[in-house]
Order: structure tokens, then sequence, then C-alpha cells
């Protein structure tokens, strides 16, 4: 992942980086670019056929690196509900978005977060409950953030402040 041109901090700096790229007429390393950032061609095609003013907006670019991390990292059940919760808020919040496409912060770290709080905030399982799912002599824990709970937590990854909790 971002083997090719680094991890980038902005849609600024991808589009910079793209726009160079269209100037010398280098087409594949423009679709390279997008693809490193989890662009779509279709957009990389329409910025390159003169389509669009840009290869990205804040959103794209956030969106896009997600889904590259994302790609690499395979989540299923709660943890690719996460990173739905985090591509959509990213689409209703330039900040939070501006904050994922940053360096330094990543889905990885992110799920890390969640699971570090879900682990903090275990709670004893109903033995009423543990009967019914057929599970004999255990004490089950739990401590699945709810959605309301993992936006809350998913914004204070991305937006706290380095050195700053």
């Amino acid at each position: 992942m971002f083997e090719i041109f680094g991890e980038m901090d902005s849609a600024e700096e991808i589009n910079r980086t793209a726009e160079g790229l269209k100037n010398e007429g280098d087409k594949e390393n423009l679709f390279k670019l997008a693809e490193e950032n989890g662009i779509d061609a279709a957009f990389a095609q329409m910025y390159y056929a003169g389509g669009a003013k840009s290869l990205c907006d804040v959103a794209t670019a956030a969106i896009g690196k997600v889904e590259a991390e994302a790609a690499e990292l395979k989540p299923v059940e709660i943890i690719a509900d996460w990173v739905e919760y985090i591509k959509v808020e990213c689409l209703d919040n330039e900040e939070l978005a501006r904050a994922v496409r940053r360096k330094g912060k990543s889905l990885k770290g992110c799920i890390g977060y969640l699971l570090a709080w879900s682990f903090k905030a275990r709670y004893k399982v109903d033995k009423d409950i543990i009967k019914a799912a057929g599970i004999n002599n255990a004490n089950v824990e739990m401590g699945i953030p709810g959605m309301g709970r993992a936006k809350k937590l998913i914004k204070e990854y991305y937006l706290k402040q380095e050195g700053v909790k």
C-alpha cells in the first residue's frame, strides 16, 4: 500500500501530484496514483480527459484511503460495519475526512482504538442469555460498541491531536 507515491497527507497533495502527471502526459502513473489512493479509475480517466478540475475532493481522498487500507485488512462482520461508518462520516464531515487522510492515521489504528474501548467496556452477559445460546458453565463478557458509540470513537481517534487524549 502506498508503495509508488507514498502516503499522501491530503486531497490537495494528491491533486498536485495528479496535476504534475497530467501536465507531463503520464497517464499510466496518473492511473497508478489513483489506484494507490483508492480513487476509481473512471475518475482518473475523467480527470485526464479534462472532464474534472481535480482527481479527488476531500471526501473522495479520505474514502479512497479507507478503501485502500480495507483491501489490505479484509474486514468482516462488525469491523466491516465500522469501516462503513468511517466512510459515511467522511461524506458528512469534511474535518473528519481531512483527518482520515492525514499521515499517521490509519484504519488499523482506528480499529485498534475501537477494540481497546471494547475490552475496557466489557460486561458480563446475563446467565439466561448464555443458557439460551446453548453455552454451559461459561463466563461470557461482551463489549462491542453500538453504532452511535462507534461513530463517536471513530471521531475521537481521527480528530484527537497527537499527545492529547
